[in-house]
């Protein structure tokens, strides 16, 4: 595998035409109003995309990004935070680089697509038009898929998938444990953002209560799954690092989970009850709202996509990246949601430029920390095949590993990192 650095992750995850030098544009539009995209959402989707089509466009094509958050904390590296491996502001990034990037930004909520119209309708009446629409609205959850559950039990029980206040709040509620104060996560079922990134969480659960000399305290994992990614990595590195303290519950144990009781810190499974003092629940999930409403979404929640660009089956002019797509053998993550952007934000430029655009290739890598300089990996290179974007290539940890591996996957993690937030943030 090619080692992965700030200066060749464009190259791996896809890279802008310009930067290699590249004619992109067929010529100017003499007299002609310039092609309008709208982008609806700022995450590693939305904002890629938005970056890339103006500038490799050169300024062709009149790109605005709605978004109504200022700042933007990404949910990767969120556990290294809740860890204390990263500072809250080192995950947060603002979009004055967007700007300057030649992207007219809009702070606020998208609340309807005019499909018809080919309009997006702001939460205050306002509409903008567009020639095409890039949709990138994350993940809603669904509260009610663990009965007991709801967005006010959520601020006990804090589910933290969704980075910002959750997430402060999942790590104020972990440093406030005293020893013998008993750990439990509900996970979710597939499929769900980050597949590693429970196991993750959990691991750096552990490491917050080894730090503090805690001894008595344990972590249950209650698994609507038979299984998970990287598992036997994890639990290798489980036993060597926080032995006895980790207990994982797939449904042949728990006999499935009946629900919770936010008031008690109670989780009921076919099994019996298990208390917690600290209860990470994240329930089932679901494309954003605003493509389900829009009827760009099937019966699975998610969107389906044309695996050689990303844009919608249901309409042509509407694209979708990240964790709303039903993206074939890619995992719902942020590397993904920047490897598919790109490709999406090379076909738009190509339809309204009348520009070449190039066979789609995507990446994915994700990363998790197990304990300090013991980190293990999964990812795989994709194209479309089949009928769906299709993996190969891939990789993932394997136990065993020496010590020097390990270490080298946490500094390529964090190169990354300062890779992907400079790709799509500027």
């Amino acid at each position: 595998m090619t080692k992965i650095t700030r200066r060749n992750f464009g190259l791996l995850a896809g890279v802008s035409l310009t930067a290699i030098g590249m004619p992109i544009l067929a010529g100017p539009a003499f007299a002609q109003a310039k092609p309008r995209v709208v982008v609806i959402g700022g995450g590693p989707g939305g904002a890629t995309a938005a970056r890339y089509i103006a500038k490799d466009s050169n300024g062709a094509v009149d790109v605005t990004l709605i978004e109504p958050l200022k700042e933007f904390t990404t949910c990767f590296f969120s556990n290294l935070y809740v860890g204390g491996f990263r500072s809250f502001e080192s995950i947060t990034h603002n979009y004055d680089n967007v700007a300057k990037a030649g992207v007219k930004m809009v702070h606020s909520m998208a609340a309807s697509i005019d499909r018809d119209k080919k309009e997006v309708v702001l939460a205050g009446g306002e509409r903008i038009p567009y020639d095409r629409l890039l949709v990138a609205p994350g993940i809603d959850l669904k509260y009610d898929s663990v009965p007991g559950y709801s967005e006010e039990a959520a601020e006990i029980m804090p589910h933290a998938w969704k980075a910002g206040p959750q997430t402060k709040l999942l790590a104020d509620k972990l440093n406030a444990l005293k020893d013998g104060d008993q750990i439990v996560m509900v996970a979710p079922p597939n499929p769900y953002r980050c597949p590693p990134g429970p196991y993750e969480r959990v691991s750096m659960f552990a490491h917050v209560l080894k730090k503090k000399g805690f001894t008595k305290s344990r972590i249950v994992i209650i698994d609507p799954k038979p299984s998970f990614s990287k598992q036997p990595v994890f639990m290798e590195g489980w036993e060597k690092h926080y032995p006895g303290m980790i207990q994982w519950q797939d449904p042949t144990i728990h006999s499935g989970i009946k629900g919770v009781n936010a008031k008690t810190g109670e989780v009921e499974t076919g099994f019996g009850i298990t208390k917690g003092a600290l209860v990470n629940v994240i329930p089932a999930q679901m494309a954003g709202r605003i493509v389900r409403d829009a009827g760009l979404a099937n019966q699975s929640g998610y969107c389906p996509i044309d695996e050689a660009s990303m844009k919608s089956k249901v309409d042509p002019n509407i694209f979708i990246v990240g964790d709303a797509s039903i993206a074939g053998d890619m995992p719902k993550s942020g590397f993904s949601a920047n490897s598919q952007a790109k490709v999406a934000a090379m076909i738009i430029r190509a339809e309204l430029t009348q520009s070449r655009a190039f066979p789609a290739r995507y990446s994915n890598t994700c990363w998790s920390l197990i304990a300090p300089d013991d980190d293990i990996k999964v990812g795989a290179s994709y194209a479309p095949g089949d009928g769906k974007i299709k993996s190969s290539d891939g990789f993932v940890s394997k136990t065993e590993e020496s010590a020097d591996i390990r270490k080298q996957n946490y500094k390529e993690s964090v190169d990354w990192y300062n890779g992907i937030v400079s790709d799509i943030f500027g």
